[in-house]
């Protein structure tokens, strides 16, 4: 019989998307072929510490309190996670093959998780550390995909500090360079935390404030008029796209509430596109995962503007959302790639990588 591979599926974090990587993981955990695969989950806290559960079994919520508390090792050539016990020693665990992060946001998506793994000598599914950082970073996103000569929505770079130092100053920059609607954003974070929609100068203030308290970067940009597009890419250097999905949402845009809370919003698969419109969407979505350099997988979202016609890349999405009606495996499944053969695929991919990465050198041959 073939050995199983060990899979370590990690989730939580230090991160506003905290919940929803445990429902993205449960999903993950449920489809993962017992007959293939030993799944160990791994949930990181709201505070930052690690625990690693018994089995795939149970809500995942009870891995951070029944869970045994590790401590991850960077040693490339020792155990990979070592148990603590109570006289504050440790002790030594057996190694996973492979790590599956479903973490969403800071301390997870970022590149901080993918350069402990790098360290450690794990693979791991998805972007490494510089497609993960720049991903994570929408001003450092859009400043990729503009100098790869892709079509993005114009922004004004906002920092937490000054803004407190001379909001007067950064009022009027914004207003000149785009004016109302206009979206608010902190720039590292996802599913929406911290977004808002800003109609004119007396919502302003509050917005910028809301996504400050998430992050030091704060994006402003300039409101469309537009239908939400989004296209799914699986691969390493030789990356495929999905067919083209669209989002209507429920609310004025595709806001937290939402995604999560308020059921209404409806994903059309495949988007109802001319052909020529669907060709360039998945052109442009290959291009920005080469863009930040991602691997594995990454949704890309479009903003499609209405009265142009014009397609704009919003953004990547590294780790995008893993429920069976997330909208990355529901391209892939009509694109005739169902949601355990996905799974199946990105370990592949992680251990395929992995191999290639083994073959640099990082001695100076002298």
């Amino acid at each position: 019989m073939k050995k199983r591979i060990r899979v370590g599926v990690l989730f939580g974090g230090r991160s506003g998307e905290h919940e929803v990587s445990l429902t993205s993981a449960a999903s993950v955990i449920g489809a993962l072929d017992p007959k293939k695969y030993e799944v160990v989950p791994i949930g990181i806290s709201r505070k930052g510490r690690w625990y690693m559960g018994a089995g795939p079994h149970g809500p995942l919520s009870e891995v951070f309190k029944k869970g045994q508390a590790v401590i991850p090792s960077a040693d490339p050539s020792g155990p990979k996670f070592f148990a603590r016990d109570g006289g504050g020693g440790a002790k030594c665990l057996r190694a996973v093959d492979v790590i599956f992060p479903v973490l969403h946001g800071t301390f997870g998506e970022d590149g901080t998780v993918q350069g402990l793994l790098e360290l450690a000598g794990i693979p791991y599914v998805g972007a490494g550390v510089l497609g993960s950082a720049a991903g994570m970073d929408k001003d450092v996103m859009k400043r990729l995909f503009r100098d790869a000569g892709l079509p993005v929505v114009d922004w004004v770079l906002v920092l937490r500090g000054e803004w407190e130092q001379n909001p007067a100053r950064l009022r009027k920059l914004i207003e000149t360079k785009l004016g109302y609607p206009l979206f608010v954003k902190p720039a590292n974070l996802g599913s929406s935390v911290g977004i808002s929609k800003v109609h004119n100068r007396r919502e302003l203030d509050p917005a910028i404030d809301l996504a400050a308290g998430y992050d030091r970067k704060i994006i402003v940009e300039k409101g469309l008029e537009a239908r939400e597009i989004e296209c799914s890419v699986l691969g390493n250097d030789s990356p495929q796209a999905s067919v083209p999905g669209e989002i209507v949402p429920l609310n004025e845009f595709y806001d937290y509430e939402a995604k999560y809370v308020k059921e209404g919003s409806e994903l059309v698969i495949p988007a109802k596109l001319a052909r020529a419109k669907t060709r360039c969407v998945r052109e442009l979505s290959l291009r920005a995962f080469r863009a930040v350099d991602c691997a594995g997988m990454a949704r890309v979202d479009f903003l499609l503007d209405r009265p142009s016609g014009k397609l704009f890349v919003n953004e990547v999405n590294t780790i995008p959302g893993f429920t069976p009606i997330s909208m990355y495996p529901k391209l892939w499944e009509a694109s005739g790639i169902a949601y355990p053969a996905l799974l199946d695929r990105l370990i592949e991919l992680a251990l395929e990588r992995h191999r290639e990465k083994e073959r640099t050198r990082y001695d100076s041959g002298c």
